[in-house]
């Protein structure tokens, strides 16, 4: 399969860069700058992203590219091509006219197979404190903004392109024509990433993979977790076990729901109540990794326990998708990791069965078009994405199961008001945090002091970025005035207005 590499330099639109790419129906992988994969023959061309750095930095991100420059397709994106200008001798400093935002491209070479297509005048966006102010002799420019002379060029003699704007962010007008310049006509990747080719080779790897073995998938009623359980049946049949664990950190209901959701899927399902676990282990715990951590190892010994009870299992199947794994590594070392994620990574030794991933390579909209070419329901396929550790993470504080009680009750009338109001599928996530603040407030004639709760609602495509969702406000007076009302434990409720980023779209 043709691929293309992102070495990310630590740019928050790094992922960006990879989806662009992938809505190419080109596959794409985004690895750090420091762990450069074996680049074997379907790799097809390399990309470098941006970053919060200055390539004259003392500790500024710097690449081996020895496999890469000259060997193969080359597009040095902002740091990237500040880095590529300075390392082949030219001058890179700090700009004397700081340019953020939109700019104009005023001088295009249009004989560069880069900018076919790009027309004079085009917006980009740039965002950068340094600028290149000279650049070698065999560097030849291919465009220009009024205040930036090499917005972008050329390596004579080699497949090698820089540019100093972001063409994948959506107010770089043609920005996805100039990165599909790239991947086809400059990579010759052929554009054959599409949902029916992933479920084709999937279910091959699957097969290959786990043979004639017994899988235990553990379901959660996500997206994710059910489109890997088709998958998986797909490819093994009658050799997947699915488990729903109850942690008593699921949504209002959400226990009895899924396991009546899944009922016509043909899938092979057992519920497990395993609350009173959950709970004991999260007692007194407020440090949301540790949160994190002890609810992924108590998952990972429930389906231990649960795995002894199907003769021969040796899988566990989970629905990690690649937005997890981004975020569970990091540029410049583990202290820069985001958050952890509980299903990332090796199983402890002690457990026997193996891990397998179906979707580990998927983003969320990806995951979506794979299970509605699969035949998914969209009553899944359009659920709201839900935290693996969740309620647990909207706590922010102890867990307890009164707390869970009062969350519940919260998210429930959130969510039921945004279907009844039709606002459901026009938001990417939403839910409700329990704040660890009591506030006064007055009930009737009598003073309270109770739980602040915080609503949370974004608009997003993946995740990797997001923005707050402008809800109407009758319909955020509604819910306000239901939950206050309704809700034993609650007297103020407040909306997030954060966006991502530089704000996460959980709280913990």
């Amino acid at each position: 399969m043709d691929t293309i590499i992102v070495l990310d330099f630590g740019s928050q639109y790094t992922q960006l860069i990879a989806r662009k790419v992938r809505e190419l129906n080109i596959y794409c992988e985004i690895h750090p700058f420091n762990k450069i994969p074996v680049l074997t023959s379907d790799v097809k061309g390399v990309i470098f992203s941006g970053s919060p750095y200055s390539c004259n930095a003392p500790d500024a991100p710097v690449p081996d590219m020895s496999g890469i420059k000259g060997r193969l397709p080359l597009l040095a994106v902002c740091y990237g091509a500040q880095y590529l200008a300075k390392w082949g001798g030219g001058i890179v400093q700090q700009s004397k006219i700081r340019e953020y935002g939109r700019a104009n491209l005023q001088y295009i070479d249009s004989e560069s197979p880069l900018m076919k297509g790009v027309s004079i005048g085009s917006q980009v966006w740039m965002s950068h404190g340094d600028t290149i102010e000279s650049v070698p002799s065999n560097y030849h420019c291919i465009c220009s903004t009024d205040n930036v002379k090499y917005a972008g060029y050329q390596i004579e003699g080699e497949q090698t392109y820089a540019i100093q704007f972001h063409p994948e962010v959506h107010h770089s007008v043609d920005g996805l024509t100039l990165l599909k310049n790239f991947v086809v006509d400059i990579c010759h990747c052929d554009q054959s990433w599409t949902p029916e080719s992933f479920i084709e080779m999937t279910v091959k790897q699957i097969r290959e993979q786990v043979g004639n073995d017994r899988v235990i998938l553990g379901l959660s009623g996500g997206v994710d977790s059910s489109v890997a359980a088709v998958l998986l049946n797909k490819a093994i049949g009658h050799n997947l076990h699915c488990i729903f664990v109850d942690n008593g950190l699921l949504r209002k209901n959400e226990f009895e729901n899924v396991l009546e959701s899944y009922k016509d899927m043909g899938l092979n399902v057992r519920g497990v109540d395993a609350k009173e676990r959950f709970y004991g282990v999260l007692a007194g715990v407020t440090d949301p990794e540790k949160k994190r951590k002890a609810i992924g190892k108590t998952f990972i010994d429930v389906f231990d326990d649960a795995s002894k009870e199907v003769a021969d299992a040796k899988w566990l199947a989970q629905g990690t998708i690649y937005p997890d794994v981004i975020e569970s590594s990091s540029v410049k070392g583990p202290s820069q990791t985001i958050k952890s994620h509980h299903n990332v990574g090796g199983l402890p030794d002690y457990m026997k069965l193996k891990l397998v991933e179906p979707l580990r390579s998927l983003f969320k909209d990806e995951v979506r078009r794979v299970g509605r070419q699969l035949g998914i329901k969209q009553e899944l396929i359009g659920r709201h994405p839900f935290p693996g550790p969740g309620l647990a993470i909207r706590i922010l504080s102890d867990v307890t199961p009164e707390k869970v009680r009062i969350l519940q009750e919260v998210d429930d009338i959130f969510i039921q008001g945004l279907r009844d109001n039709d606002l459901y599928d026009k938001v990417w996530q939403a839910g409700a945090m329990l704040l660890p603040v009591q506030s006064v407030g007055v009930m009737g004639d009598e003073r309270t002091y109770e739980s602040v709760v915080a609503l949370r609602a974004v608009e997003s495509v993946d995740g990797m970025t997001a923005d707050w969702s402008h809800l109407p406000y009758d319909f955020m007076a509604k819910v306000s005035n239901e939950i206050i009302n309704k809700v034993r434990g609650v007297n103020r409720v407040v909306y997030d207005i954060s966006s991502k980023p530089p704000a996460t779209i959980e709280w913990e």
